[in-house]
């Protein structure tokens, strides 16, 4: 065996090939699974696209890079269960691009946060970590309290995620920047009709304490109050389906 190894690295076209070959089977491996994705990820109840406010702070999650320290995968260790609450599942992401899973806890993990603490601890905890988490390394982000939400390209963004197979209706996307204030308006004038849209688990207030102001702390508190509030959390227990 050793002879023929050294035969195969002497020879560069053998040995080119080779890799290629084993590169392919691997390649064939990871995607044919892609194309029975349908099947293999199962439906569940209470799952619906984010709201155009939700998206916008997911948009903005990402491009601060809190998965960088935050997963958002729950794993079916005991020691997650208890810790974070009933294990993840492949449906609760079905909407996400990119999925937000992560590989490393510098924090906690994210997947069941919404609801766990009020909008105003959000706020101060995205402010002043260390003030509301003594020890917490995570960097500050009070200026999002600072900056108006750019609400001119929702509609685009909802597009574009639609022809990735979100299931967005033209209406949902036609009206993407009136929504996003409607669902931060603190007298909800509109909540029947963003009800009607996105089902009845959905947060409709001022989320950030600035009912003036559409702001980005406004959407990524939204987008963080929605996190794992969809599915009914008993039947979770109950679900096999596994990311």
């Amino acid at each position: 065996m050793p002879q023929l190894h050294q035969k195969i690295e002497k020879n560069s076209i053998a040995f080119t090939l080779l890799i290629l070959l084993v590169a392919s089977i691997g390649g064939i491996i990871e995607i044919a699974p892609l194309f029975t994705i349908e099947n293999t990820i199962e439906k569940v109840e209470g799952m619906r696209p984010y709201t155009p406010l939700e998206q916008a702070g997911r948009d903005i999650y990402v491009r601060e890079g809190c998965y960088g320290c935050h997963s958002q995968m729950i794993r079916t260790l005991r020691s997650d269960i208890e810790c974070y609450g009933p294990f993840s599942l492949a449906a609760e992401s079905m909407y996400d691009h990119p999925f937000q899973w992560g590989s490393k806890r510098t924090g906690p993990d994210l997947a069941r946060i919404g609801g766990k603490y009020s909008d105003a601890w959000h706020v101060a905890h995205l402010k002043a970590p260390r003030e509301v988490v003594p020890g917490s390394i995570m960097p500050g982000y009070g200026f999002l309290a600072q900056q108006d939400l750019k609400i001119e390209h929702l509609s685009d963004r909802l597009n574009a995620l639609s022809r990735t197979g979100v299931p967005y209706s033209k209406q949902q996307i036609k009206d993407a920047r009136q929504d996003a204030l409607r669902q931060a308006d603190t007298e909800a004038e509109h909540e029947d009709e963003l009800v009607e849209k996105y089902g009845e688990k959905l947060n409709i207030r001022d989320f950030d304490g600035k009912p003036d102001r559409l702001t980005e702390m406004d959407a990524l508190v939204a987008y963080l109050q929605m996190l794992g509030t969809l599915v009914d959390r008993k039947l979770l227990a109950q679900e096999k389906v596994v990311r």
